[in-house]
């Protein structure tokens, strides 16, 4: 499928950076490159919309792929192609930052250009982890995306951004690093006969690495992945991200960038070392359930709404890593549902905190109570994403986290106990969500700043609807994602747990073989004895 005579997934990936350098070469007038960077961001949704209606739907393969060589002396490759796990990434991606350019039109007052441009080449890289299928091109979209989500902290955050901002790169960074050492390890030890080398990440799946290597390079991504949820407990970089960065950067953090992690646990981690997976399965289970808990207790004492959110995601994405390692369909599914889910909701929240901090410049719930008869369609919106995001039937959130549930409590790999603390997560989400709701929205009016407050603009209700859309639409009609999703995640289920058997099958028949060798031995040096003593 051509965009322009280009395929569709390259011209995702680099229609932004040209967008961005358009922008560099403007005049510097704030409403020419506010409309310019809305209409490129714009285009750019549109443009990825053929891809989920375009989609094979019965296939489990990459689809949309295309390869073309880059550095062939090294086996690199611009390889891309999407599946049913990585396709709704790219389609959020897209949303979110269109409608994120168009939340920021008032907010954002200096540096303008800078600030679009930065937003622009943010989505060029999260597009292009989602779609590589390279190793060096992962890793390389993986570190570009780093450098404008830093900048759009430490220049346009609040008033510690510059702590913020270097606490964010410092931790991916440590990550990142690990992730290149694993990288360089797989890459040595699986070249052939002759000495090449391929990053070909699918190809690598079937290679035979070493299998006392299996634990540490597992070990290396999946720090690398969970810094990037963030797991407790590598999640304390996460709440001054959130609090310091501007609305613009809040969503696409939580929204996209957070999602980064789950996804390379999915892409790498459960497909390339599937035996040390199954072995990990507590450890990772466990951890899941105690950030699910701890996300949770601190959000409820959170006196910030901002960082209230901010905790509720590592709460949320808790839910995403327990049903990632529950390794069944259901609750695979579900967690990649619940990373859509978060990606919608959790955004959401982050806009209307926005929305109300710019006309209030505050963001502590003691300042304010009773906006329902201030501003009432903005409470409105505000109970239906909340309701989503604490998953209420029919909304959004109900169905990612039912099927972690069902996929926790069903799982062969992971015992019952998880499902039931995990359960324990969405009671307490209701518990902190609306008890913050009553206290923001309910009761009478005490500051008097608050009287005269205004409510949804046009503007802010073009970005909010297709938003609380999708979550009725996702909640009423879950099918329209799971048919796209379940193929993939059957074919990643049979992958991991067939491949964990042929690893311990390659193992048995590797003792079995030193054993006959070691016995062929024996018989050996006891017929030469036996022929000595005759003589």
């Amino acid at each position: 499928m051509n965009v322009l005579g280009i395929d569709i997934l390259t011209f995702l990936i680099f229609f932004p950076i040209a967008g961005a350098l358009l922008l560099l070469i403007l005049p510097r007038r704030d409403e020419v490159t506010r409309l310019v960077a809305l209409g490129l961001a714009t285009i750019e949704f549109v443009a990825s919309l053929p891809l989920y209606f375009a989609f094979d739907t019965t296939s489990a393969e990459m689809q949309f792929t295309k390869v073309v060589p880059w550095i062939e002396s090294f086996g690199i490759a611009y390889r891309v192609g999407i599946d049913g796990i990585s396709l709704f990434m790219v389609l959020l991606t897209t949303l979110l930052t269109a409608l994120c350019v168009l939340s920021a039109w008032r907010s954002i007052t200096d540096r303008v250009k800078e600030f679009m441009m930065m937003m622009l080449l943010l989505e060029a890289g999260m597009i292009g982890v989602f779609c590589a299928l390279d190793l060096f091109l992962f890793y390389v979209f993986w570190e570009a995306m780093l450098i404008p989500m830093y900048f759009l902290i430490g220049v346009w955050g609040g008033p510690r951004r510059v702590y913020a901002a270097v606490k964010f790169f410092l931790y991916t960074m440590l990550g990142s690093l690990l992730m290149l050492v694993a990288i360089a390890v797989i890459i040595w030890v699986t070249r052939d006969p002759l000495g090449r080398i391929s990053f070909d990440l699918l190809a690598l799946y079937d290679k035979a690495i070493p299998r006392d290597m299996h634990i540490w390079l597992f070990l290396a991504f999946a720090l690398a992945f969970a810094i990037k949820v963030p797991m407790w407990p590598f999640h304390t970089w996460l709440p001054d991200a959130h609090v310091e960065a501007p609305t613009a950067g809040s969503v696409i953090l939580a929204g996209v960038l957070l999602k980064m992690g789950t996804y390379g646990f999915l892409r790498i981690c459960l497909p390339m070392f599937p035996q040390v997976t199954l072995e990990v399965v507590p450890w990772m289970a466990t951890l899941a359930v105690i950030g699910i808990i701890y996300g949770a207790l601190v959000a409820m004492v959170q006196p910030d709404v901002k960082k209230l959110v901010a905790y509720s995601s590592v709460s949320h994405l808790g839910f995403v890593m327990l049903g990632i390692f529950s390794l069944n369909v259901e609750g695979i599914s579900g967690g990649i549902m619940q990373m859509i889910n978060h990606g919608l909701s959790t955004g959401a929240l982050f806009l209307l905190v926005g929305i109300i901090y710019d006309r209030r410049h505050t963001r502590m719930i003691a300042d304010f109570g009773g906006l329902a008869k201030v501003i009432p369609a903005f409470s409105a919106v505000f109970m239906v994403i909340l309701l989503s995001s604490i998953g209420l039937p029919g909304l959004n959130g109900f169905i990612g986290e039912f099927l972690i549930i069902l996929g926790a409590f069903t799982s062969p790999a992971a015992a019952r106990i998880y499902a039931i603390l995990a359960a324990t997560g969405v009671i307490l989400a209701a518990v902190y969500m609306l008890w913050m709701y009553q206290r923001v929205v309910f009761g009478e009016v005490t500051h008097e700043e608050n009287r005269g407050l205004a409510d949804l603009s046009i503007r802010e209700w073009i970005v909010l609807i297709p938003i609380v859309a999708s979550c009725f639409w996702i909640g009423l009609y879950p099918n329209a994602l799971l048919s796209r999703i379940e193929p993939s995640v059957k074919a990643l289920e049979e992958r991991v747990h067939t491949r964990s058997g042929l690893v311990e099958m390659m193992e048995d028949e590797t003792v079995i073989r030193v054993d006959q060798m070691g016995h062929s031995s024996d018989d050996a040096e006891s017929s030469h004895q036996e022929t000595e003593a005759t003589h």
